[in-house]
């Protein structure tokens, strides 16, 4: 089966207005505007890159100078901020949004719980600035696992087999270039927590697209993508918040560790969790609107490439 890198646009019913699904469609339809999309990923992929690089610049700023390394907290923080935004732009009829269903949260759980543990993995990397040599070294690897996942979980529209095999090369290439200059003693606990983050990664990428193909297939359900999206923030908000109330780093301790008096505190703690709710967001729509394979490229196309474009210097 044949890739098709732009999919349909699930956005019917996603927008008060109306107006930007009729957009999304006429843009995936028109022949003439196809040749723009490689041009629009490669704009969006570097946004994503220059955002993850200022999120990684404040996180390694704020963590140690606060001495504030509580993963599970911030990814819980930064869900409850992106649930705010999201409701927020509802309640200004931005964004239409349905009530949390109960059948889409349960189909929901997977992706969710891999999603919440991958995220606060590489935050504890982050936390942590000695563990995360592997953290990086396995990054590239996440576009071939992607793929992979897609063909096993039979997608309705999984990546061709050149395409997989020609990502697989480059990310190889990648990995042993990086290798071979940067690669470091790793902790035992890295060398088990780097690649359990890169399949949680993938399979909450993966999980989410399959999810998101089941209304095709029941016209009377609805869902736009941003349902789809929220219901699956929900769902983050429950499993983060029990895992903070079961982790050693009870809230009290992590609310009286912090500088509350401290204006640059509040800065560069709400600039982590906006940059970071771009990101997901980011990637959760590219996931929903395009594939996984898509959104595994958006996140890991730096690193896949960059080893390259050293090696021209």
């Amino acid at each position: 089966m044949k890739y098709e890198f732009v999919r349909n646009f699930k956005c019917s019913g996603g927008w008060s207005a109306g107006w930007s699904a009729s957009v999304a469609n006429s843009l995936s339809s028109n022949h003439t505007l196809k040749p723009l999309f490689p041009s629009f990923f490669l704009l969006l992929m570097v946004i994503y890159g220059l955002a993850g690089k200022l999120r990684n610049f404040v996180a390694g700023i704020f963590i140690p100078q606060y001495h504030y390394p509580y993963p599970v907290a911030l990814c819980f923080a930064q869900v409850l901020v992106s649930l705010f935004i999201l409701n927020l732009l509802h309640v200004l009829n931005v964004v239409h949004l349905k009530h949390y269903s109960r059948p889409l949260g349960e189909r929901l759980l997977l992706p969710a719980i891999c999603n919440s543990l991958h995220s606060v993995l590489v935050m504890w990397a982050k936390a942590c600035s000695s563990y995360t040599s592997l953290f990086l070294l396995t990054q590239p690897l996440l576009v071939p696992v992607t793929a992979s996942l897609s063909f096993a979980l039979k997608l309705a529209s999984p990546p061709s087999i050149h395409t997989t095999v020609l990502i697989s090369i480059l990310s190889g290439t990648s990995i042993v270039i990086t290798a071979s200059r940067h690669l470091s003693l790793t902790d035992p606990l890295e060398n088990m927590y780097a690649p359990l983050a890169l399949i949680l990664h993938s399979l909450s990428l993966t999980c989410l697209t399959k999810v998101s193909e089941a209304p095709r297939h029941h016209p009377d359900a609805q869902v736009s993508v941003f349902d789809i999206y929220y219901t699956q923030l929900v769902n983050q908000s429950w499993i983060l918040g029990l895992l903070w109330l079961l982790h050693p780093h009870s809230p009290w301790q992590v609310v009286s560790q912090g500088s509350w008096h401290s204006l640059l505190f509040y800065g560069y703690l709400l600039a982590i969790l906006l940059l970071g709710m771009v990101l997901n967001f980011l990637l959760g729509m590219m996931a929903l609107c395009v594939s996984p394979l898509g959104a595994a490229l958006l996140h890991s196309g730096k690193p896949i490439m960059q080893p390259f474009f050293q090696l021209l210097y």
